[in-house]
């Protein structure tokens, strides 16, 4: 049985309600760029049991996926591509943003190779604590190593942040996360020799946090990012906020018909339930710690 055949609600309401009304409604919204997001290109489940969570891509699959992409027409660009045409307002339509966080090293092993055979690049997101002169295996995986990182980037990988420890950035003081973030940065940039302006917020985006939100986005500009990427479901388009970019997750239980719906748009819909959990759960939080409703924005 291939990994895509369980049923799942998203890829029902997907398949056969959201992408059906678009091609009646004939929507293209050729200004929207999809940007993938994969972490482990492995046979490695990390212990997740429901296809949703999962991180990781079986070699298979994602050699599936990717001839997918080329036989559709599309091309890779890098996130610094996206922004210079969205912000002259051109169109880019068969276009795709491929990442990779993390860095684990089967993107090197196994993944490598079949992008190469498609004619792709990607942006990978380094966790940089991570990341040595040999392979450092944590919590049973192994990571990439600077070797490795430099031999990407000479095939036309982009590079990118990832933090330095993989925290919970809410978690931290003001002082700690500009060390998670300029730190990370100098690191990579030290070691490959060019300038580190993309960078990826590790676990759920926060986007219901606006105050954190603005307070990130300010930092990552002062230290001189220009673009930042998250876990939030959509693509980016025209007006997205640079520094907190949608992604669309991607893992070894999308069939090529769930990948053409979520470059397309069909999969949009996903980030009105998404968002509505974390206000649901930020809410309830508030009312926990302080016991009062917390205050309308």
């Amino acid at each position: 049985m291939q990994a895509f055949s369980m049923p799942r609600l998203d890829r029902l309401i997907t398949l056969y309600l959201c992408s059906p009304m678009r091609k009646i409604l004939g929507r293209a919204e050729a200004e929207c760029v999809p940007i993938l997001t994969y972490h482990s290109i492995s046979n490695n489940l990390f212990g997740h049991s429901h296809p949703y969570y999962q991180i990781n891509t079986t070699p298979e699959v994602f050699s599936e996926q990717m001839h997918w992409l080329k036989n559709a027409g599309y091309h890779s660009i890098d996130l610094a591509e996206l922004l210079s045409q969205h912000s002259a307002g051109e169109d880019m339509p068969k276009r795709v943003v491929i990442t990779f966080d993390d860095g684990y090293r089967d993107l090197y092993t196994e993944g490598l190779a079949i992008m190469k055979q498609c004619g792709f690049a990607g942006t990978i997101f380094l966790a940089t604590d991570r990341i040595r002169n040999t392979p450092t295996r944590y919590e049973g995986v192994d990571y990439l190593t600077w070797q490795d990182v430099r031999e990407l980037h000479a095939q036309g990988f982009q590079l990118g942040s990832h933090t330095v420890t993989h925290p919970d950035l809410r978690s931290l003081e003001p002082e700690q996360i500009e060390y998670e973030l300029g730190y990370s940065k100098e690191v990579i940039e030290q070691e490959v020799g060019e300038a580190v302006e993309s960078f990826s917020y590790p676990f759920s985006f926060p986007e219901e946090d606006r105050d954190f939100t603005r307070f990130l986005g300010d930092s990552l500009e002062n230290l001189g990012f220009k673009s930042g990427v998250s876990s939030i479901i959509g693509r980016a388009r025209r007006g997205s906020n640079p520094y907190c970019l949608p992604r669309m997750p991607v893992n070894s239980w999308d069939s090529p018909d769930l990948l053409e719906a979520k470059v397309v748009g069909g999969y949009d819909w996903m980030h009105v339930p998404q968002r509505l959990s974390k206000f649901l759960n930020h809410n309830m939080t508030v009312m926990q710690t302080t016991g009062r409703q917390p205050a309308s924005r």
